[in-house]
């Protein structure tokens, strides 16, 4: 798995940039958020945060200037029937903030104003994504649920790579965090397991 790659900004657009690193060129895939970021940059040293889109038939980077902006991508990908095209296109059209504070506030019109969303996408982004959202899933510091424990997010990752359905790890972790604030990523995982 990938999380960033650092290098120099060899090349940027308004849909790509290209990351030399370790005598590589890492093409990676932008929205309009990252290339406003990023802009000012072209030919210095760049942390691009990654996510690693890989299907049978297709395969390639998604990059994004904070994880914060990563983890609302991760998010929007979750929802049936959004890919990762029209996750960067929603990314392009509104900052996270706002986006996520649409989809808090439960403005169908404005989320259905971006290209590619319609009616029933916009109803089911903020039915799915409202309360992932309330509860930290679009910030730093939690891409999965609840905040209190630093461990949580990364105890998620783990659960989820090991084939747990991501609901009954977050209510299982929600759980745990609730009864040890404290608990290190190896307990945390090790309870859940048990749970589980």
């Amino acid at each position: 798995m990938y999380d960033y790659v650092k290098g120099r900004l060899e090349e940027l657009n308004p849909a790509q940039a290209v990351v030399e690193a370790g005598g590589f060129g890492y093409c990676i895939l932008i929205s309009l958020q990252t290339y406003s970021a990023l802009e000012s940059k072209v030919g210095s040293e760049v942390k691009v945060y990654l996510y690693h889109y890989l299907r049978e038939d297709d395969e390639g980077f998604f990059g994004f200037s904070t994880k914060d902006e990563r983890n609302l991508f991760e998010l929007l990908i979750s929802v049936s029937g959004i890919g990762p095209s029209t996750a960067r296109m929603v990314l392009s059209s509104m900052t996270s903030d706002e986006l996520s504070a649409a989809i808090v506030a439960e403005d169908i019109n404005k989320i259905k104003s971006i290209k590619g969303i319609g009616l029933k996408s916009a109803q089911r982004l903020v039915l799915e994504l409202k309360d992932k959202i309330v509860k930290g899933g679009g910030k730093d510091a939690s891409f999965i649920g609840v905040q209190g424990n630093p461990n949580r997010a990364e105890a998620a990752t783990a659960l989820v790579l090991l084939g747990f359905p991501k609901a009954a790890v977050e209510k299982a972790l929600d759980k745990l965090v609730k009864d040890n604030k404290e608990a290190s990523l190896e307990d945390l995982i090790k309870q859940a397991l048990k749970i589980l």
